[in-house]
């Protein structure tokens, strides 16, 4: 729901748009024997993107969702031929001011049963508008699995593309740590006026534009 506002922009007139909500969030199914962790996760859209018969997609990713695409597009290559990644997680075990590592301080029955609740009051409501559409389990296992990262790092693995990839920084966020690493790996790393973490409610003229490949 972060993006589709974006979809129907001018820009990106005649494109076909692919949304998905990943395991234990949004309208997708809650399985509980699933781990949610990054590899999982980028798996279950590769069967969806296999289902759907995509190859070569551009993928346009935030936060967690930008770790999930990296991860996506060094297991799956022929499914990933572009990456847009707004304030993706680049690094495991995310700063103590992160929602992820917040979450993922609880024990999960702890959150589940207890801390889901108050976690939905304290982000106020933009967040909690999407939040609450996730089942708490899963939320809490998604957030351990963005703690613990992947393997090599996600950085790592974005580096290491062979592909197109743009980074988008909001300018509230600070910098990115690593720029310059990223952009010697021919990473474009565009910060964003006027946004912080989520870019395309804040500036949606540039978050349009770079999906397009016009910023």
């Amino acid at each position: 729901m972060y993006h589709a506002h974006i979809a129907t922009r001018p820009e990106l007139v005649g494109r076909r748009s692919l949304f998905v909500d990943l395991p234990g969030h949004g309208t997708s199914d809650r399985p509980e024997h699933f781990g949610y962790t990054l590899d999982e996760h980028a798996d279950a859209v590769a069967v969806a993107l296999d289902q759907a018969a995509v190859t070569g997609a551009e993928m346009v990713a935030h936060s967690m969702g930008g770790a999930v695409a990296i991860v996506l597009a060094h297991r799956r290559p022929d499914l990933v031929s572009r990456l847009v990644l707004t304030e993706a997680n680049l690094d495991a075990f995310p700063p103590a001011t992160a929602g992820s590592s917040g979450i993922a301080a609880y024990r999960e029955d702890e959150f589940v049963e207890e801390h889901y609740a108050r976690v939905l009051e304290a982000v106020g409501p933009l967040w909690a508008a999407t939040m609450r559409l996730a089942d708490p389990r899963a939320l809490h296992r998604s957030a351990v699995g963005l703690r613990h990262g992947s393997d090599p790092v996600m950085r790592t693995m974005l580096e290491g593309l062979a592909i197109d990839r743009v980074y988008l920084q909001g300018e509230h966020s600070g910098e990115l740590k690593g720029r310059q690493d990223l952009e010697a790996a021919g990473v474009r790393v565009v910060t964003v006026p006027g946004a912080g973490h989520n870019v395309m409610f804040d500036n949606p003229d540039a978050f349009a534009a770079a999906i397009a490949g016009q910023g």
